[in-house]
């Protein structure tokens, strides 16, 4: 099945008998053969669920180190990895890990300061989705194919490409774990943690190749375009409501589960493709975390306030 399809779509194209409900509010939500159509995606919701947790806790790392311009950029090599696969034959999941791979190493050695990182980033940027974008206007084959690099193919997920998602997310997790503590020093303070004796130099090695794992399943899921919307924006408004080193990691997984999850759900009975109801629900999570940070900070403030006036 095409990234670019919904699950009704396919169904209708193959003669599934769904009614399809040409109406703007019909194309959006539309829950006819509901039970159905949940049927076959089953593997796209473990998929989902996966990503959403994964990114959800490398994120929070990302907005402590100031990474989220990082992820994009190596997004776009990823795009162009996996375009090159496209083109060529190869695997596509294989190609878009290499250019993940190749972008986060080049992040990670030649940007160790934050002003050079940026600038190798936005060098980057252009030249993979550059190439990515040469490499689909050669492709031969099915449009839907090109716009499903670009937007995500959660619902052709199938059995092998669900095993490699979550044998990488095994062990981006377990690698996280690992370094919790020396990732976390390095993240808050690298100057006092290299004092203290942290490698911070291979600690941020390793975590852009973790980084870039975790981008490369990504693209596949949600697009090259589409994702910060799991590897930022959930930590981005666990942030904005606690500041706890428990409760944010917790908060940020759970809003990457619930803004992947119930993205697909949504997208099951509507003609568009999932990226924009993942990533509307993410920013809908933000914006109510958002608010309840202002009001939080507010009423703090007005107590401060009082105190002193006491």
């Amino acid at each position: 099945m095409s990234g670019g399809m919904s699950v009704m779509g396919f169904v209708a194209a193959v003669g599934g008998g769904v009614k399809m409900d040409d109406s703007l509010w019909g194309r959006l939500f539309n829950f006819e053969n509901y039970g159905e159509l949940l049927g076959l995606v089953q593997n796209s919701i473990i998929a989902g669920a996966v990503l959403g947790i994964v990114g959800g806790l490398i994120g929070v790392f990302v907005m402590q180190r100031d990474m989220a311009f990082a992820v994009h950029g190596i997004s776009e090599l990823s795009f162009a990895g996996a375009s090159a696969a496209l083109l060529f034959g190869a695997n596509v999941v294989a190609g878009s890990l290499v250019g993940s791979l190749v972008a986060a190493i080049l992040i990670g050695l030649l940007g160790a300061k934050a002003r050079d990182r940026n600038s190798i980033i936005g060098v980057l940027m252009p030249f993979g989705l550059g190439l990515g974008i040469l490499f689909l206007a050669l492709y031969p084959g099915r449009s839907a194919n090109k716009f499903g690099l670009l937007t995500g193919q959660i619902i052709s997920v199938d059995d092998p490409q669900l095993g490699i998602l979550i044998a990488i997310s095994i062990v981006v997790m377990v690698a996280l774990l690992l370094m919790w503590r020396p990732l976390t020093f390095d993240s808050l303070d690298a100057d006092v943690a290299a004092a203290r004796g942290v490698p911070t130099r291979a600690v941020s090695l390793v975590f852009m190749v973790l980084l870039g794992l975790t981008v490369a399943v990504s693209v596949q899921i949600i697009g090259a375009l589409l994702v910060l919307a799991l590897l930022v924006t959930p930590a981005a408004a666990a942030l904005r409501v606690s500041a706890s080193p428990v409760l944010v990691p917790l908060l940020s997984m759970i809003f990457g589960f619930v803004s992947a999850v119930g993205g697909i759900l949504l997208a099951i009975g509507g003609s568009l493709p999932i990226s924009p109801y993942i990533t509307t629900i993410s920013f809908a999570i933000y914006v109510v975390c958002r608010v309840i940070g202002l009001r939080t900070s507010a009423r703090a403030g007005r107590m401060h306030r009082q105190n002193v006036a006491v």
